[in-house]
């Protein structure tokens, strides 16, 4: 026993000096020999799980926790509970995290990080806020920075206002989550302004430690990188943009979530383009263990550009796989029905594309506004102007928007139902009425109503809405001439007493200068000048009558040969075969051809001089590798025409944002 007793005190001492050196393998192998002895030590086992973390068996350490429950029982619950979040495993951490009896500040650490991947973030900083109060150590930096990339997640994911807390810029982490929130607010130009502050931080910080490399250095700016090419993206500086996005995949950085990202950025600048090179970059996309490093919304915004770059190349099953899927996953959004309807239109299957769309309104009301203007829009593809029409009025959304009731007003207008186009200026008219009386987009409805109507011959029906016009602005003498002329139909009594409101004409005489009038940029028509008095030529009295000057008519040309002695041919007018004198072209001896030949030569003498005419010339022979009488062909390669691909109508891409960059111990 003594002997044994002195073999596992040794024991202690190797396993303490490895752990000081990080020698844990060392170390687990004198700990098995200690557990030998005693199989339920629980210094020993605690050791030996601590140092499965520090190699990164992580299963394994789970699995000694597991059968040694009973013994280690609250022992080590943090260990168990890191061990599940490194497993991906955050459901069963946050479990075990909130069943343990004491909250020490290091579990409070690792639930902070939990709520952060289940994107519970008020709860989450609510903890880091704690957190920072309650403790004074070495982990205060990292807790702050933590704490902005929760409020950058806050400001990008849910839109929430942001939350001044007193964060410092002094590390280049720190400054790089202030932009991500400036990102998620808008404020471009800031954020890129943020983004390269961050850079020259980074650059200062790692400069000073001599073992890191350039190398180092533009790979742990990657992410900086991609976040400003995103900012740059969203700015149209698209050129720009995708000429960062390519460095940054240039340097194959070790974060496959970083990756992921930037790829799907590229592929949305590409678009319907170069989409060979976009399926090059979705690969990257896939890659072990992207969704565990971003965020729901990244995973959601990348599967919608693979359905829609399977859309564009054509793959029409992998695209319905894909944005079936999505549907599944997220039931009442509409954006993967929108890439099925845009799949079913570019197979020209029309009506059953209006089909799902009205099944999805039907089902999800709440989101059915947007499905309802793409269903308009197929309509109108077709030429069903009144369903159209009728899809559009039943969006109560923007049932009474001004730009919907043009658009109503406009195709009713087109299909000649004036009646309907009436009634919608009605409806609209009657909700501002109740909402907002004497509104200005109120009157500017009443307005382009009466004007409808005056358009249509409706005068009628135009009173009333110019009487409220009237009464609204009783000096508008515009609108005052057009009541008296709607009255004029009805009521000649009533037109004559309002069109004693008029002004009289000597108030509304202008003072215009006729001659700058003339002579703006806008006028078609310049009269003349009249030209000055001159003492020769004064002007006539009166009772004189101008005396116009009339224009002198042309001479017609007439031919070179024309005599006015002779009579002209009455045949003329006709063509030369159809006269009574033609005989035809007389066949006679050809001319001799003078100054056809060489210099000098005749065409008797240059035939008398041909040795090919003469009965002793042999016949040419053709020339070799053609035969006698044939041409040769030229061949020309014709290029075919390239394919535009058409976009698809109610789809669009979505760009990813980065992910923010957090700092903290314990697997950040």
């Amino acid at each position: 026993m003594a002997s044994g007793g002195l073999s596992v005190a040794s024991l202690w001492t190797e396993v303490n000096r490895c752990g000081q050196n990080g020698d844990y393998t060392r170390a687990l192998k004198a700990l098995t020999k200690i557990l030998h002895e005693n199989r339920d030590d629980v210094t020993a086992l605690h050791c030996k799980i601590v140092c499965l973390v520090q190699n990164g068996s992580f299963k394994e350490a789970l699995n000694v926790m597991n059968t040694h429950s009973k013994v280690l029982s609250s022992e080590v619950v943090f260990e168990k509970a890191y061990c599940e979040y490194r497993l991906n495993r955050v459901e069963s951490a946050l479990k075990t995290i909130e069943a343990a009896s004491e909250q020490t500040d290091k579990l409070k650490e690792l639930y902070g990080q939990v709520l952060y991947r289940l994107e519970r973030y008020d709860d989450c900083k609510s903890v880091y806020t704690d957190l920072i109060r309650n403790s004074q150590d070495e982990y205060e930096e990292e807790r702050k920075t933590n704490l902005a990339a929760v409020v950058a997640a806050m400001s990008q994911w849910e839109k929430g206002p942001m939350e001044d807390l007193g964060l410092p810029e002094s590390t280049y982490e720190l400054c790089y989550n202030a932009a991500c929130s400036l990102i998620g607010q808008g404020q471009l130009t800031e954020a890129f302004n943020k983004l390269r502050q961050a850079e020259e931080l980074c650059r200062v910080s790692l400069a000073d430690d001599s073992d890191v490399t350039e190398e180092d250095i533009e790979s742990e700016l990657a992410v900086i990188h991609s976040q400003m090419a995103y900012v740059m993206q969203l700015q149209g500086r698209t050129d720009e943009a995708l000429q960062l996005y390519n460095q940054v995949i240039k340097l194959k950085p070790s974060d496959v979530g970083l990756l992921a990202v930037t790829a799907n950025n590229i592929i949305t600048i590409n678009k319907d383009q170069n989409v060979f090179d976009s399926k090059k970059k979705v690969k990257l996309t896939n890659a072990e263990g992207v969704e565990y490093k971003l965020a729901k919304k990244q995973l959601q915004a990348i599967e919608l550009n693979k359905a829609l770059l399977a859309m564009y190349t054509n793959q029409a099953d992998q695209c319905r796989k894909l944005s079936s899927s999505l549907q599944s996953q997220n039931p009442g959004h509409p954006r993967p029905v929108l890439i099925q309807v845009a799949q079913l239109c570019r197979e020209k299957q029309h009506s059953k594309a209006i089909e799902l769309l009205q099944q999805f309104s039907d089902q999800h009301p709440e989101s059915a506004s947007g499905i309802k203007l793409t269903m308009a829009q197929l309509y109108l593809v077709q030429g069903h102007v009144t369903k159209a029409c009728d899809v559009l009025r039943s969006i109560e959304e923007f049932k009474h928007k001004s730009g919907m009731v043009s658009a109503l007003v406009t195709m009713y207008s087109h299909e000649e139902d004036i009646d309907s186009a009436i009634d919608v200026f009605k409806q609209a008219i009657g909700h501002y009425q109740s909402e907002t009386p004497g509104s200005a987009a109120h009157l500017a409805l009443v307005r382009e109503a009466a004007d409808f109507k005056l358009k249509y011959g409706r005068k009628k029906e135009a009173i009333s809405d110019l009487e409220q016009l009237w009464k609204q602005n009783p000096k508008d003498i515009h609108t005052l001439a057009q009541l008296i002329s709607a009255y004029s139909l009805v009521d000649t009594d009533k037109a004559k007493s309002l069109s004693k409101h008029l002004p009289s004409a000597d108030t509304m005489s202008f003072n215009v200068d006729v001659d700058e009038l003339e002579n703006s940029h806008g006028a078609t028509y310049v009269r003349k000048k009249a030209a000055k008095v001159t003492g020769e030529n004064l002007p006539k009295e009166q009772g004189q009558g101008e005396i116009k000057k009339k224009k002198k008519k042309k001479k017609g040309k007439l031919p070179k040969n024309y005599d006015p002695k002779a009579t002209p041919d009455p045949e003329r007018w006709l063509p030369m075969r159809e006269r009574s004198y033609y005989r035809g072209k007389k066949k006679g001896k050809k001319k001799e051809q003078i100054g056809k030949g060489t210099q000098g030569a005749t065409a008797g003498a240059s035939a008398e001089l041909d040795a090919s005419k003469t009965a002793s010339s042999p016949p040419t022979s053709p020339r070799p590798g053609f035969a006698s009488g044939s041409s040769a062909a030229a061949s020309s390669n014709v290029v075919p025409p390239r394919q535009q691909k058409p976009a698809a109508s109610g789809a669009t891409r979505k760009k990813a944002p980065q992910k923010k960059k957090k700092g903290g111990k314990g697997g950040w």
